[in-house]
C-alpha cells in the first residue's frame, strides 16, 4: 500500500450516480495495484456544480469524471480541455496537473484502443451510426487516427450535419452525412460500422432500421452499449462472421486509460471488467 499519510481522492460528480459502476471499478483496480486512493460517488445539481469543482480544487482531489448533464457544463469551469474534451464540448474524466484541473474526453480514445485490437483505422471506410455525445467523441478520435473517410447516419440532420462540419473544418477529416429516414444500407465498402446511437441502451434486442445485406464479412462490427453486452447489431452480424467489439470492451479501455491518467500506472483490464460484471450482475 501507499506510504503517504494522506489519501489522493477520485471523484465522479453526477446526477443521479446510482447504478453507476466506476466507484466499483476503480476502487477494485485501486486495491489490486496496491494504491491507498479514494474514489467517491457524487451527486451533484446543476446548480452547484461550480462549488463542487471549486471543492475538488481547494481539497487538492487527484480528479475524477463526470457524468449525466455535467459532461458538457463542467468545462468551463477547469483550468484546460484537451483537443478531445474541446472539439467535442464534453468531458468525462478530470486529471490534476500540477495546481490545474484538465478536462479530458476518453470516450472516443477507449473505443479507438478496443478497434486497433481488431483493425488499424488508419485509411478505412467507417460507417458511423449517430451524432450525439457518444457518436461525437468517436468521430473525433476516429477523424484524428486519420480514417479514409467517415459516413455519420443519424435521424437528426442537424446534429449529424453539425459533427460532419466539426471533422471536415476543425479536423480536416473526409466525412459526409446520410439522413437516416428509413432502412439504412450498408455499403459494401464499408471496414468498420459502429454503432453509437443509445438504442442498445434501451431495447437491446429490438431491431436497428439497417439493411446488413452488403456488409463485407471482413468488416468490423462495434457497438457501444454495455448493459446487456449483447444487442440485436451484434447478434444480427453474428452469421456473417464479422469480427465485433461489444461496448463492454471499449467501456473498460475508457476506465483503463483514466485509470492511467490519474495514477500514472497501466491498469489490469480483467479486474476492471470482472469488477464491473459483478456490479452490472453480467
Amino acid at each position: 500500500m501507499s506510504s503517504s499519510s494522506v489519501q489522493p481522492i477520485l471523484a465522479l460528480l453526477g446526477l443521479p450516480v446510482a447504478g453507476n459502476p466506476a466507484q466499483y471499478m476503480v476502487e477494485k483496480a485501486l486495491a489490486h495495484h496496491g494504491l491507498d486512493w479514494r474514489y467517491l460517488s457524487v451527486e451533484v445539481a446543476p446548480e452547484r456544480l461550480e462549488d463542487a469543482v471549486r471543492g475538488m480544487r481547494a481539497m487538492g482531489f487527484r480528479g475524477g469524471n463526470c457524468s449525466g448533464p455535467h459532461q458538457e457544463a463542467v468545462g468551463p469551469l477547469l483550468d484546460r480541455l484537451t483537443q478531445a474534451a474541446e472539439l467535442t464540448g464534453v468531458v468525462t474524466c478530470i486529471r490534476r496537473e500540477g495546481d490545474e484541473l484538465v478536462g479530458e474526453n476518453t470516450e472516443g480514445q477507449g473505443f479507438v484502443e478496443s478497434l486497433r485490437r481488431r483493425i488499424d483505422p488508419a485509411g478505412k471506410q467507417v460507417v458511423l451510426l449517430g451524432a450525439d455525445r457518444t457518436g461525437r467523441a468517436i468521430a473525433v478520435e476516429l477523424a484524428l487516427a486519420r480514417v479514409a473517410h467517415l459516413t455519420v447516419v443519424d435521424r437528426s440532420e442537424s446534429a449529424g450535419r453539425e459533427l460532419v462540419e466539426l471533422l471536415t473544418g476543425g479536423l480536416s477529416a473526409a466525412a459526409s452525412f446520410v439522413a437516416w429516414e428509413r432502412s439504412y444500407g450498408v455499403p459494401a465498402e464499408a471496414e468498420v460500422l459502429v454503432d453509437a446511437t443509445p438504442v442498445g441502451d434501451h431495447s437491446p434486442s429490438a431491431p436497428l432500421p439497417l439493411d446488413l445485406e452488403r456488409l463485407c464479412a471482413e468488416a468490423v462490427v462495434a457497438e457501444t452499449s454495455f448493459d446487456p453486452p449483447r444487442t440485436w447489431l451484434l447478434e444480427a452480424v453474428a452469421s456473417r462472421g464479422c469480427p465485433t467489439i461489444g461496448g463492454l470492451e471499449a467501456f473498460v479501455d475508457q476506465a483503463a486509460l483514466d485509470f492511467r491518467l490519474w495514477t500514472g500506472i497501466e491498469p489490469d483490464r480483467t479486474v476492471l471488467r470482472e469488477a464491473v460484471e459483478e456490479f452490472l450482475g453480467l
